[in-house]
């Protein structure tokens, strides 16, 4: 891999990280005390600080680094997280954004990026103050002052180093003199006071001249680590028992070392060691005495470390949690694996082909009649069908990372409109297709954005109403007869449906005597250019943007329908197939040619006999069993000319809650179909949604369900409208 592709790789995880980044910072403008999202947020600026400066991103380094400064400050309890602070995080957040974007396309940042970035530069300094609270009520939290006994391991109160010193009693007979190691300390800093203990003096009687009794508390000022202390005692380390606790100031030092250690699978010893909190021998004591415990339950070695003094308690809780992220990293290192998308594309379009060709060995194992031919179709069409569903898989992602998006729009809009919304989502994990995610972004931006600027109504308003002061937003996605519904709701004012069939009048696009179900007039909103906006504003009320949502997704073969009740909000539902590449399908034919149609979408088929034929004669519906079935004749539909056979067929199709039944002359049944797009030229044909190639070699239709169940409503209206044409006429008599 080139240096070209590793900086993609690394501008993808930022990205990633920047995701992370921001869902933890709307989470703190609720939760401002939530330990772990501050701790997501440090961490995903200090990652990206990190592994910009592998490739030279000075800008994106320099930012980030104050960035970070002021989120340990936040970690530390030394800055308190609010409203403001987080606002201006998510600004940072932005100005990354920017210059990642810049990175990528090998340009230097322009002048209003720098002056951007001083801006914000200038605003994170107040918070790095030391002596005085930054604007915006941010108020410097000073550490209480802690005490504990010498020698027992904890923090101590003092900003010196304590070394606890018990020499043995053969120091002396070894030609040592106990005193020079302690005027050497003087040479690494300043000895502020010694204290000598005299707690191991015996009895005058029992005293031995060449024997050494003494102890020692050393406060040293020092800004030497804790190795090159222990080394002073270098030569009388297998005689004495030394305990060395770094200042209470370099605690924190302490702990931001083990969050910057690299992710790995180290334990928690050599974490200590690598920080500098502990020193190798310590280790190795400890590990010696965990071996002498394993019998008797085999204490831990961070209970060791503590209980012997070695190192305080928050040191060895911050390496536990280093551990625990280093383990937690391994395992998704070893779960997930980033390909390019055009490689997965690539598969799926592999498959595709290896679905038409077990399609076409099927059928020729059938024509020829070979039981054993037969049987290995059979087996091939069964793995085929598991390469096919296993490689769609890795498509499918779930629909919550595109939702958790627009928490951030919810929350800069709100701000802009000056309304309280707050953002409710339902249904993250469901899945859909990736091809299908990168696509839906947009059509659910303008839904919400037009539900928060003309749905929610101001704080007034609502509470005049009887309503709560703030309006709620819902993204909610479930599964429902093969396909994923999306739902964008509001609890808003509704659809003022008199205003829109008044407005609707006006530009022409329906008639005064037409009838409309108020779905149907709800739906008007997506005709080009409509709008019955009082006024223009930031966000919509100029006709554009409903037209482009329903363009964009009917491009993904999804419907997009209004529903509305004034007063009581409004719910725009999308429907979307699960993938665009593969379905399992339906075959049928009429005359000569053939016909496609997913399967989930088929309900039953039934054979169309000759009273059920008489019936129809004439008339768009049959009485099938206890409902009333409207039917569309696909040969008259598509002008197939030929002899209608004397015995035809029933495909019921069903899209959302309504039905319908396709008249076809034979029925051939399931398969695996590669969907293939409809060429521009007849892209704005009704009705066809795609082409397929089968295992024969022919091309075939398939047919777009939902259009063809809307051809069924328009005509149920047409039929309606003379009669409503007449019952108004008699009431208005």
């Amino acid at each position: 891999m080139d240096m070209e592709q590793v900086l993609q790789v690394f501008l993808a995880e930022a990205r990633d990280l920047l995701e992370a980044m921001e869902n933890g910072l709307l989470c703190l403008e609720a939760t401002p005390d939530d330990e772990e999202a501050i701790n997501a947020v440090f961490r995903a600026a200090h990652t990206i600080k990190g592994s910009a400066g592998l490739f030279g991103l000075d800008e994106i380094v320099a930012f980030t680094h104050v960035v970070e400064n002021v989120l340990d400050r936040v970690r530390d309890r030394e800055v308190t997280m609010d409203n403001d602070l987080a606002a201006l995080l998510l600004r940072c957040r932005d100005h990354i954004t920017r210059l990642l974007d810049m990175a990528e396309e090998g340009v230097r940042p322009d002048a209003e990026t720098q002056a951007m970035g001083a801006e914000l530069h200038a605003a994170l300094q107040l918070y790095l103050a030391a002596d005085a609270a930054p604007a915006g009520g941010v108020a410097v939290v000073a550490e209480p002052p802690l005490s504990q006994e010498p020698g027992a391991g904890g923090p101590v109160a003092s900003d010196t180093w304590h070394i606890s010193l018990r020499f043995g009693a053969d120091v002396l007979r070894n030609g040592m003199d106990p005193l020079s190691f302690l005027r050497y300390l003087n040479h690494l800093g300043e000895v502020v006071y010694v204290t000598t203990l005299f707690d191991g003096l015996p009895p005058a009687t029992q005293m031995e001249p060449e024997s050494c009794y003494l102890g020692f508390e050393i406060e040293l000022r020092s800004d030497a680590d804790k190795e090159s202390i222990a080394n002073v005692f270098e030569f009388v380390q297998d005689d004495c028992l030394i305990r060395i606790l770094p200042p209470h100031s370099r605690l924190g030092e302490l702990i931001a070392l083990l969050h910057e250690l690299p992710e790995s699978d180290h334990k928690v010893g050599e974490l200590l060691v690598q920080s500098g909190a502990l020193t190798r021998r310590e280790l190795e004591q400890a590990l010696a005495l965990q071996q002498v415990s394993v019998g008797e339950q085999g204490a831990r070695i961070g209970e060791i470390l503590v209980e012997q003094g070695a190192v305080h308690h928050e040191v060895v809780n911050a390496a536990l949690e280093k551990q625990r992220q280093g383990r937690d990293s391994k395992g998704r290192e070893n779960c997930f694996i980033r390909i390019q998308a055009d490689k997965l594309d690539q598969l799926i379009n592999l498959v595709g082909e290896l679905v038409t060709l077990g399609d076409g060995v099927n059928l020729h194992a059938q024509r020829l009649e070979d039981e054993l031919l037969f049987e290995s179709a059979s087996v091939l069409t069964r793995l085929v069908s598991d390469i096919r569903d296993s490689a769609l898989v890795l498509r499918m992602v779930p629909i919550g990372e595109t939702f958790n998006r627009f928490r951030r729009v919810v929350r800069d809009v709100g701000q802009e409109l000056q309304k309280d919304i707050a953002l409710v989502i339902n249904g993250a994990e469901t899945e859909l297709d990736k091809s299908v995610i990168e696509k839906i972004g947009d059509p659910l931006m303008h839904l919400l954005r037009n539900a928060m600027d003309h749905g929610i109504e101001a704080a007034e308003a609502r509470r005049a109403q009887g309503k709560p002061g703030g309006g709620t937003v819902s993204l909610n996605a479930y599964h429902d007869s093969g396909s994923i519904v999306i739902e964008v709701a509001d609890d808003g004012a509704g659809i003022n449906t008199g205003r829109v069939r008044a407005k609707a009048l006006e530009r022409g696009l329906i008639q005064a005597d037409q009838p409309l179900t108020q779905q149907e007039i709800c739906n008007l909103v997506f005709e080009p250019g409509f709008s019955t906006a009082e006024q223009v504003t930031n966000l919509s009320g100029r006709g554009v943007g409903m037209d482009v949502v329903r363009r964009n997704i009917e491009a993904l073969r999804g419907t997009v329908t209004m529903q509305s009740g004034e007063g009581a909000g409004t719910t725009a539902r999308i429907r979307l197939p699960l993938t665009l590449a593969i379905i399992d399908a339906f075959q049928m034919g009429i005359g000569d040619s053939s016909y496609v149609v997913p399967l989930e979408a088929v309900v039953e088929c039934v054979e169309l006999d000759e009273p059920m034929r008489h019936e129809a004669h004439g008339n768009d519906y049959i009485q099938l069993r206890d409902d009333v079935l409207p039917l569309l004749r696909l040969r008259d539909i598509f002008a197939i000319r030929g002899k209608q056979p004397s015995l035809e067929y029933v495909v019921v199709v069903q899209f959302g809650n309504r039905r319908a039944g396709l008249v076809v002359d034979r029925l051939f049944g399931e398969f695996q179909a590669v969907i293939k797009p409809v060429a521009k030229l007849f892209g704005t044909l009704r009705g066809i949604g795609g082409t397929t190639i089968l295992g024969s070699g022919e091309v075939a239709l398939i047919l777009d369900v939902a259009a063809l169940v809307q051809r069924i409503t328009v005509r149920d209206a047409a039929a309606r409208a003379p009669v409503l044409a007449v019952q108004r006429a008699v009431s208005a008599g």
